[in-house]
């Protein structure tokens, strides 16, 4: 039995889509698609769907991307390209390269694979991985694989367990005692619970599974279809949980946790408050989401810079950093940093105070600043004295506040401070 399944990763692909702009972190994909924008002090989001497949077994896999994707591809470029076409492993980059018609592009997830049918195709796999692009989570794609096979499903819906009072905010899974999803029902006011626990339902992680000869039927028929979206969530899925067979497989199945203990960490950053408090979550003393776990690790991109340095030891002119995370290339010169994320060749400068800071890479902070509760775009410069996070009001002026109370900084909002 082992043998016979354990070659089912070998078999698949994973077709990642990466295409969203992620139009709730506002500014901060106003130049990169949220696939792109960067966690966790050295990777991108879309590197968590990638490496759990191939930490899976995965070795065919292709990123659809559209929305100001130039971030994203270099990123693949730079990141992802140790595939060896002679070992049999690809990954390509699918731009919406307007294949249907010069005026269309992408019209939806299911059409994003309908336009490539003939590159899947190319690739001679059994399984296709329908992955989103856009969440922070490891899971054992094998283990999903297998349930589909077992079951039989024309298709499997990898599915989050969540309070059944937070389900309107996503795809809900109604499903009977052996987990065959009976009724998909699109953010319902008045979720299902589940069977044998009402307190609780099953909702979609925008994971699906397929064999290839049944997807791709089904994508030439939704094709034809002038009154369909052409969209997985929307079309697919509930017309096969009507008329076919779809099997819900739950994460806590298949996530990766290095501790019995551990919650099964899915994160959906999607907002600035839900990127902000993801980020300085991995500054706690033991954080839900391992990344020092070398048995599942999270490939990405690493240029080469020099380790993190730490200058100065006088009073009120210390270069210091308190549970908090720093990259490498970063120079932390006489400032204070305390629960903070400072992503790669951040540099700060004398008498700064950086508390519950979110630093995106090459940002540029100045003498006597002090910045609580942000999130700092990439290539920022700071401007000596510049105080933020202590009065709201003022920097609702200047700055995106959100509701959380976290205030996104960005070069072209402090360029615009300065011109006032």
């Amino acid at each position: 039995m082992e043998t016979r399944y354990s070659r089912l990763a070998g078999r698949s692909m994973a077709f990642v889509l990466a295409g969203g702009r992620g139009s709730r972190l506002n500014e901060l994909t106003d130049m990169r698609a949220k696939p792109a924008v960067y966690f966790g002090g050295k990777t991108r989001i879309i590197d968590f769907a990638l490496s759990n497949a191939l930490n899976s077994g995965i070795r065919k896999m292709a990123v659809a991307t559209q929305y100001k994707a130039h971030s994203l591809i270099r990123h693949c470029q730079r990141g992802w390209n140790f595939f060896r076409a002679e070992r049999n492993e690809y990954l390509d980059i699918l731009p919406a390269s307007q294949r249907v018609s010069e005026s269309l592009w992408y019209q939806g997830t299911a059409d994003a694979v309908t336009q490539n049918i003939d590159i899947v195709d190319s690739y001679g796999v059994d399984y296709v991985l329908i992955l989103a692009g856009d969440h922070i989570y490891k899971m054992d794609y094998e283990i999903m694989l297998r349930h589909h096979v077992e079951t039989g499903a024309d298709v499997t819906v990898g599915c989050l367990t969540v309070p059944r009072q937070e389900g309107s905010a996503f795809g809900v899974m109604k499903v009977d005692e052996a987990d065959r999803i009976v009724e998909f029902i699109e953010k319902p006011k008045d979720p299902p619970g589940m069977p044998g626990d009402p307190d609780q339902c099953l909702v979609s992680m925008g994971i699906y599974v397929f064999d290839w000869k049944f997807l791709r039927a089904l994508l030439i028929e939704d094709a034809d279809n002038p009154g369909s979206s052409h969209d997985f969530g929307t079309d697919l899925i509930p017309g096969i949980v009507k008329g076919g067979k779809a099997m819900a497989h739950r994460f806590t199945s298949s996530c990766v946790k290095d501790r019995a203990d551990s919650p099964a960490y899915w994160r959906d950053v999607g907002t600035i408050d839900a990127f902000w408090k993801a980020n300085i979550d991995l500054t706690d003393f033991t954080p839900d989401l391992n990344l020092w776990d070398k048995s599942w690790p999270i490939w990405t991109y690493s240029e080469s810079v020099p380790p993190a340095k730490f200058v100065h030891d006088e009073e009120d002119r210390r270069g210091s950093a308190v549970s908090s995370m720093i990259s490498g290339g970063c120079v932390i010169s006489g400032t204070e940093v305390r629960n903070s994320l400072l992503f790669t060749m951040v540099h700060t400068n004398s008498y700064a105070v950086l508390d519950h800071a979110v630093v995106l890479p090459y940002v540029e902070v100045g003498r006597r600043a002090r910045l609580k509760n942000v999130v700092i775009d990439r290539g920022v410069v700071i401007p000596q004295g510049l105080v933020v996070g202590e009065d709201p009001e003022e920097d609702a002026k200047w700055f995106r506040v959100t509701e959380g109370g976290i205030t996104l900084i960005t070069q072209s909002m402090l360029d615009r401070r300065a011109r006032a």
